[in-house]
């Protein structure tokens, strides 16, 4: 069996505009290839999970905390032959207080895309609470995925996901119906309770994201119209009510398929801000809009590509007033992996080029989190025939 390294890349930037970079790795050693990373910063704790997977194709889900300045040794939280891995379905997980809880894909028949979402919640020392439970309740052979989790107030956690369940009927003319937005809640002890749909028609396979608000839960996703408008929505929960779905920005894109691209939102106090891609007028675009009034309403969207925007975004807030948004761009001198810090009355820094980058599926979707006085970055490389990861740190007082 052979032994892959999972690389850290600490980058210290002596300014914004210069182009000194100073790099150094920190072997991680972790067996097979290893990607599909979510990473979370909460209540003072920085935490990565991703997937490992051998040349039998067994796959497992770990987990680490990053102490003392190092990744400790990972926790495996799960392990399978019959899973789902794919580079845009991603694990997920949330931390809220002692507890953890991560998600994977595991196949429910032979179809393609016929898969279940599966839980497991266990305490940050590894005790297992509740391992490997199903999330949905339809028990159909279908799609369920692209999973988003949060902490919420009462010591659980508030789950999104894409459902399949109304796939395998048709309609009227004989097509299969679409994708849906579902949500639910994780208590502290593994129960499921409140699970609802949100959105009956939405893209088939673009990531959801989730944030807490001190109003409730805000799920934001890429709708699908019956003219096949694939633009990015947003639904509330407001005072126990979910509200209608509404767009985030009217930007019209009409294509008919997914382009497996989702958004992220963030939340500050009152103040939401959304990023995601989108193609206007034939021109690829990478979005950031913001709203002072917990999603119910978004000033005009800023646009942060200035090359050919590829997307995948992760959005963090730094304070009440200014974010961070990476997301990778190219030209014909190559493809890059990028972040910007942008004030919520529109005013954005010059791009920080985080490392050149390959614009395929190996790279997968970047992860973004603050952490302490540091922002890190995790995104999936292929190096010697192998997935790999890279980490880069940043100073937020170079930012």
């Amino acid at each position: 069996m052979k032994k892959g390294v999972l690389y850290l890349l600490f980058l210290t930037i002596s300014s914004c505009t210069s182009g000194g970079i100073i790099i150094e790795k920190i072997p991680f050693l972790h067996e097979n290839n290893n990607a599909q990373p979510s990473l979370v910063s909460r209540d003072g704790s920085l935490s990565l999970s991703w997937i490992s997977s051998d040349d039998e194709k067994k796959a497992a889900l770990n987990f680490s905390q990053f102490e003392d300045g190092k990744w400790n040794s990972p926790q495996t939280v799960s392990t399978g032959s019959d899973w789902f891995v794919n580079w845009a379905d991603f694990p997920t997980h949330a931390i809220n207080g002692d507890l953890i809880l991560t998600s994977y894909l595991k196949k429910s028949a032979s179809g393609t895309y016929t898969y279940d979402i599966l839980l497991s919640l266990q305490k940050l020392n590894g005790e297992k609470i509740k391992e490997d439970f199903v999330l949905h309740t339809d028990g159909t052979q279908s799609e369920h995925g692209f999973v988003s989790i949060t902490s919420n107030k009462n010591n659980g956690f508030y789950v999104s996901w894409s459902d399949g369940r109304n796939t395998i009927e048709k309609g009227p003319e004989g097509q299969h119906k679409p994708m849906t937005i579902r949500f639910a809640e994780v208590t502290a002890n593994g129960a499921i309770v409140n699970e609802k749909e949100l959105d009956s028609a939405t893209c088939d396979c673009c990531q959801t994201s989730i944030t807490a608000t001190s109003k409730g839960p805000v799920v934001v996703y890429r709708d699908r119209s019956n003219k096949e408008v694939r633009d990015i929505y947003i639904t509330r929960k407001i005072n126990g009510v979910w509200e209608a779905p509404s767009a985030v920005h009217n930007d019209g894109w009409i294509i008919n398929g997914c382009p497996v691209n989702g958004p992220k939102v963030a939340s500050n106090l009152n103040n939401l801000a959304v990023g995601w891609f989108t193609v206007s007028d034939g021109r690829p675009i990478v979005n950031l809009s913001f709203s002072k009034s917990n999603g119910e309403s978004f000033d005009s969207p800023i646009k942060i590509n200035t090359l050919d925007a590829i997307g995948r975004v992760d959005v963090e807030f730094l304070n009440e007033k200014e974010v961070l948004i990476s997301y990778i761009e190219g030209d014909d001198n190559g493809t890059f992996l990028r972040i910007k810090k942008v004030s919520i009355d529109g005013k954005a820094s010059a791009p920080i080029t985080i490392s050149e980058i390959d614009g395929g599926r190996n790279t997968g979707v970047p992860q973004l989190e603050k952490f302490n006085d540091d922002i890190f970055i995790v995104w999936t490389v292929f190096e010697n025939d192998r997935n790999q990861l890279k980490s880069a740190k940043l100073s937020l007082e170079n930012i």
